[in-house]
């Protein structure tokens, strides 16, 4: 049985992709619907960006971390933000303390953004930044910080996450109600369209979907109603549709169930690819094509035996790669434990380095094509996701979904089907349940230091003492006047910023005049 509950035969046939029209669902790798790959020759001539996730403690230790990953050959900056930055709240915030870069880098003001950056050219790197409800703010600083290195933001290249929709559905991230959080993701496509246009304005994540539980089936279809939730918010807001489609990216989880795992991204590249010619009527191929970004699945690491974590961070790898991802990160070992250390972290960045150049996996693209197994999975998670996508329809889309519970529930049902299975046994996990070892094992975790908070504290308490008081006053009552308006936000946002307001501050702003979200009581 698949992950989606489809059975898996034993033998498969042609007649098992009987109905598959070769020249409709699958043709060359580069073309249309793009299930063999967005790129005609894939990795052949260039392999994925090996981007790295890491962010800790302050800006200055990320900033150590991020050289000795380029040193050990990343290809691609990914930015981890502590909890408190994530939720808008200063580090001197009483709600963020004991959070302060617990689970990423505390970045308060564009002083923290200089530091985080410190040494590293914008020009000559990809930066991908995890952020959500604040993610225009936070790529706003990133453009300050490049511009005072001299780099024009023409020049930058990366991704801001800023897919506010899975956070109300599996993670927990947000702050403002859906209706403002949508204009701002709106604004933002437009703002990176005049001022950024190399920049990815999104990434629409079913990682943290699959991470809370969701099925392959389930992570695809509530990602694509989310992203047609997106592309209907810019049309709304006055944009054209080839005018940001093709600076959309998805970001998706690479479990250990290989075989489904790569039909999974050839059904979501399929699915995407009509419904963005058919529905939004794009015609720019680069607006039909579904780009993404690849996590190792977290979940399946465990803290028993975590050296087994390699081998199944390997597997996972090997599914991102034969499903033709853009990008990946791969685990470290000892994530289930803590951080991960300097020497995890390493190794993690040669998973991939092996598969790139020790494996034939760049001589062709798309090496599973034509697999009986491969070709008939894939057919059935997306039959099986347009199915559940049209749930989502019926229900108004996905922003009505969420508020009526919908995604949340199927979700939790999932997860509560696997964790059950694994407690009686019929789900085998090494270590948690087969093959134990009873053996004492050493770990010593990487540890952040607490007076952090308290040095944040202090950096924070000189910033506002040192910058220009009615200069950012008047600045962040532009903020205010612009929230209450329909005007882009991101300008003003980036004229307070400028102004060395903290995240804090204009995130307080803005919950004063568009509330915070509460979930509803389900």
């Amino acid at each position: 049985m698949s992950e989606s509950g489809t059975p898996i035969k034993g033998v498969y046939e042609p007649a098992d992709v009987a109905g598959l029209d070769p020249e409709r669902d699958l043709g060359r790798p580069g073309s249309f619907p793009f299930t063999r790959g967005i790129y005609p020759d894939m990795y052949v001539t260039k392999p994925w960006t090996m981007r790295q996730y890491a962010g800790f403690s302050t800006a200055a230790e990320s900033n150590l971390r991020y050289h000795q990953l380029i040193q050990a050959g990343t290809t691609g900056l990914s930015v981890a933000f502590d909890l408190p930055t994530q939720m808008g709240y200063d580090s001197d915030a009483p709600e963020a303390h004991g959070e302060v870069g617990k689970v990423g880098v505390a970045i308060d003001s564009i002083e923290d953004m200089r530091l985080l950056l410190r040494g590293i050219r914008l020009d000559q790197v990809s930066t991908s930044m995890t952020i959500n409800a604040p993610a225009a703010l936070l790529l706003l600083l990133y453009q300050l910080a490049a511009e005072e290195q001299g780099v024009s933001p023409a020049r930058l290249s990366g991704t801001i996450q800023n897919d506010i929709l899975k956070e109300y559905i599996a993670r927990g991230t947000y702050i403002f109600p859906p209706q403002p959080s949508l204009r701002l993701v709106a604004d933002t496509f437009s703002y990176c369209r005049a001022e950024i246009p190399r920049w990815n304005t999104i990434s629409i994540s079913g990682y943290h979907m699959a991470e809370a539980g969701a099925t392959p089936v389930q992570e695809v279809a509530f990602t694509l109603a989310n992203a047609r939730e997106y592309v209907r918010a810019a049309l709304e807001s006055g944009l054209v549709v080839d005018e940001f489609a093709p600076r959309l990216s998805f970001f998706f989880v690479a479990r250990t169930t290989l075989l489904e795992e790569v039909a999974k991204f050839r059904a979501a590249r399929r699915l995407w690819a009509h419904i963005m010619r058919d529905e939004f009527g794009a015609r720019d191929p680069r607006s039909q094509m579904l780009r993404f970004h690849t996590q190792t699945a977290g979940v399946q690491l465990t803290a028993q035996q975590p050296e087994v974590n390699l081998t199944r961070v390997t597997l996972q790898a090997l599914a991102a790669v034969l499903g033709g991802t853009q990008s990946l990160h791969t685990n470290s070992y000892d994530e289930a434990l803590a951080l991960p250390t300097q020497k995890a972290a390493t190794l993690a960045l040669r998973t991939q380095q092996v598969l790139a150049l020790e494996t034939d996996l760049t001589a062709t693209a798309d090496p599973l094509a034509g697999s009986y197994a491969i070709e008939s999975m894939t057919g059935d998670i997306e039959e099986q996701a347009r199915d559940l996508m049209a749930r989502v329809e019926d229900l108004g889309g996905a922003v009505e979904a969420i508020e009526q519970g919908f995604q949340k529930a199927e979700i939790e049902r999932a997860a509560y089907q696997v964790a059950r299975e694994i407690d009686e046994g019929k789900r085998l996990v090494v270590g948690v349940n087969a093959y134990t070892s009873t053996e004492a094992e050493h770990y010593e975790p990487l540890r952040v230091d607490p007076a952090i908070e308290s040095e944040q504290a202090a950096r924070l308490s000189e910033l506002r003492a040192s910058r220009d008081a009615p200069e950012l006053s008047r600045r962040l009552d532009d903020v205010k006047r612009a929230a209450a308006g329909d005007d882009n936000m991101l300008y003003s946002l980036r004229a307070a910023l400028r102004a060395e307001a903290t995240i804090g501050e204009v995130c307080d702003v803005l919950r004063d005049v568009w509330g915070v979200y509460r979930p509803p009581d389900i």
